[in-house]
């Protein structure tokens, strides 16, 4: 089955400790409270970010009021670093999910600190490949795999990078995602979300509320998630 991983290269593990001590002093530390906007989509990008603690979705937005979430960035991950190579426009915006804390450097200072360091750079390329990679997975997903199959994937593996262990093997996904920000990721609508839900919490697979998701039956989304 298609799907995402929960491998992933990270930035700032990535780099050495003389290469993290450049990129703060060339840069500075910001806070963004939860809800809040962090970079706008068709803003110049005239910075990138390093997450040093939080989570944060990347999402495109119609114009006409709807929102379609692109991915997850955890602490670690670089962020705005594919407008910052093009020297384009932001393509998404970005949004604090949870407290975040970023390393925010600007882009010349960023594309200078690359080009003075060749395994900088192989990094930052690195990331860029495993990130169109994965979008190719999602897509490759979508049309192999069905929305339960696709929802049960997501679930289990945000368990495994976000969740906390809960009483009787449960696990609790404390992440404020919306029912729009699921279809999003899996590629389908709103009301096949919910309709999946339902099903799932009176088989009592999961358990919702407005701000968390508790798995309540690993097992059984991971049948969900490799049936035929």
């Amino acid at each position: 089955m298609a799907g995402p991983r929960t491998e992933r290269p990270n930035f700032w593990s990535s780099l050495s400790q003389v290469d993290r001590t450049e990129l703060h002093r060339i840069g500075h530390v910001k806070r963004f409270p939860a809800n809040s906007l962090v970079l706008r989509e068709d803003d110049p990008s005239d910075h990138v970010l390093v997450l040093r603690a939080g989570c944060a979705k990347v999402a495109s937005d119609s114009g006409v009021g709807y929102q379609t979430v692109l991915a997850l960035r955890d602490p670690g991950d670089l962020v705005g670093e594919q407008a910052s190579v093009e020297g384009a426009r932001r393509s998404a915006s970005v949004y604090a999910l949870t407290d975040v804390e970023a390393l925010v450097v600007p882009a010349p200072r960023f594309t200078a600190f690359r080009q003075a360091r060749p395994l900088v750079e192989r990094v930052v390329q690195r990331i860029l490949s495993s990130r169109l990679r994965e979008a190719d997975r999602y897509r490759t997903a979508a049309g192999a795999d069905t929305v339960p199959q696709r929802l049960a994937l997501l679930l289990l593996v945000h368990g495994r990078r976000y969740g906390t262990a809960g009483a009787g093997g449960t696990v609790v996904v404390a992440l404020p995602l919306s029912q729009e920000d699921l279809a999003g990721l899996v590629l389908t609508s709103k009301r096949t979300i919910g309709r999946v839900l339902e099903q799932w919490r009176e088989q009592g697979y999961v358990a919702t509320a407005r701000r968390a998701i508790t798995i309540r039956n690993p097992a059984g989304l991971e049948q969900a998630a490799n049936s035929a």
